[in-house]
């Protein structure tokens, strides 16, 4: 049933306007214009302040119309980089500003849709509850804003501080480098990551995989400099982003997914929807996004049913990629993790596409696991007992 809109009652909210609820709205509003999709969140602009890239194999093909607005950028190969091993990938890549998300969501929704800086007390399968004490009635509420408790999980992390620069001449970056591990190892696997926006912009990224969650931002910005300085680029920074992302071992799906809400609808990190080697949820989110817009009927008990069905299938099937993760905090020294990802990328650049997109076949697994292994046999067994 479709209700007229109005400023208390709509057929779906959505609970945080991150990427996941971002693109649920557009999904929702393409394949079903008359219904009234609210999207909700404490912040003053849809999506934050982010980047967000994905490999062109990360989402199926009858899907790519909900990113085709969105993308801002676009190459047909990338670059690798390890003390023993360096390639350029043929293969495509893209990326999102939060920036565009922002501007093509407000155009897809209606002014009173689209309802920024509302603090969200409480919400249940079928109402939102405002910290000022409004109340939103919904046939369904999908909640997306965001991870649940972590301590449910067994975590390692992904850690990273990202500076935008427009260079006062041209950089001479020919391609994103996904990874440049030819840096000093510290703090676990440590690399960088550059994208080529422009001849005179350039996006500079230090990740490291690490045990902690702490980020020294100093410390972390200083590295930064001396990378960008010993690069000779000059000029000034456009944009900073920042953040911990999870990289999952183990743990409780279903105290995990209790955590944020047991019988709420939820999708994106709320919903446990991320790569667990990675730790990016673009990709869960599309596919999330498709499915739920597929529905003819948005009860709060029927969303909740369909998004934890589908992201309790999905934490099953990602066992294999926290066995890896197992192996690479548990078995292999920090410093030495790098050797983990050299020998990855070494491997047929299709397998590699199907990992990222979190469709890795058999074959693929056997394939990765053959060899003389980044760490020894004996560590990497008792790493991987008692994974979840």
């Amino acid at each position: 049933m479709v209700y007229p809109s109005n400023d208390n009652r709509c057929d779906v909210a959505i609970v945080g306007a991150g990427l996941a609820g971002g693109l649920l709205a557009l999904a929702l509003k393409a394949r079903h214009p008359a219904l009234d999709v609210r999207l909700i969140d404490a912040g003053d602009s849809v999506g934050g302040n982010h980047l967000w890239s994905f490999f062109g194999t990360d989402v199926a093909d009858e899907d790519r119309w909900l990113l085709a607005p969105l993308v801002v950028h676009g190459w047909r190969e990338y670059d690798i980089a390890f003390p023993a091993h360096a390639r350029t990938i043929a293969a495509t890549y893209y990326s999102i500003e939060s920036a565009r998300l922002d501007q093509v969501v407000r155009a897809a929704l209606p002014p009173h849709a689209v309802m920024l800086g509302r603090k969200v007390g409480n919400v249940s399968p079928t109402a939102v509850a405002f910290v000022d004490g409004d109340r939103l009635e919904a046939t369904g509420v999908i909640d997306a804003r965001g991870v649940g408790d972590l301590q449910t999980l067994e975590l390692g992390w992904q850690k990273f501080l990202g500076r935008e620069i427009a260079t006062d001449a041209p950089h001479g970056v020919e391609r994103p480098i996904v990874m440049d591990a030819t840096v000093k190892q510290i703090d676990g696997y440590h690399f960088v990551y550059v994208m080529p926006f422009s001849a005179n912009r350039v996006f500079v990224e230090d990740t490291y995989y690490s045990d902690s969650a702490t980020l020294n931002v100093r410390a972390v910005s200083q590295r930064l400099d001396r990378h960008v300085a010993d690069k000779g680029w000059t000029g000034a920074t456009v944009r900073e982003e920042q953040g911990v992302l999870p990289v999952a071992i183990g743990g409780d799906f279903e105290a995990y997914w209790r955590s944020g809400g047991a019988k709420v609808a939820k999708v994106g990190m709320r919903a446990g929807l991320f790569h667990p080697t990675t730790g990016y949820s673009l990709p869960d989110a599309v596919r999330t996004a498709t499915m739920i817009a597929g529905l003819s009927d948005f009860t709060g008990a029927d969303l909740h049913r369909l998004t934890h069905d589908h992201a309790r299938t999905t934490w099953e099937e990602r066992r294999f990629y926290r066995m890896l993760d197992a192996m690479l905090f548990r078995a292999a020294e920090p410093d030495g993790r790098y050797r983990v990802l050299e020998h990855f990328y070494r491997l047929n650049p299709k397998l590699i596409g199907r990992f990222y997109a979190g469709r890795s076949t058999m074959g693929d697994k056997a394939r990765i696991l053959m060899g003389k292994p980044p760490v020894p046999i004996r560590r990497a067994l008792g790493a991987i007992r008692g994974i979840r």
